[in-house]
């Protein structure tokens, strides 16, 4: 699971262009939104795309479960381990 969550890390920081940010900067259990990076929902839906296009999944921004999932990289790299 670490190199799912490095892997989220990396693709975060390229997908937003968080230029300044390093894989360590970001602490897995921090909340990506409201608080912890401060991501917004432009963010949501890019990194949103980002993910489906590296692991062939679907999301549905209606499913209320979709923002659980991006709580945090270890809410994310839950949902693609389990997805995959």
């Amino acid at each position: 699971m670490s190199d799912l969550i490095r892997e989220l890390q990396v693709l975060v920081i390229t997908t937003l262009e968080l230029e300044d940010m390093k894989p360590e900067d970001i602490n897995a259990s921090d909340p990506l939104f409201q608080g912890g990076l401060g991501l917004d929902s432009i963010d949501a839906l890019e990194l949103g795309i980002a993910i489906q296009r590296k692991y062939g999944l679907k999301l549905d921004a209606e499913d209320p479960e979709t923002r659980d999932h991006f709580y945090s990289i270890d809410t994310l790299a839950k949902f693609v381990a389990a997805s995959a």
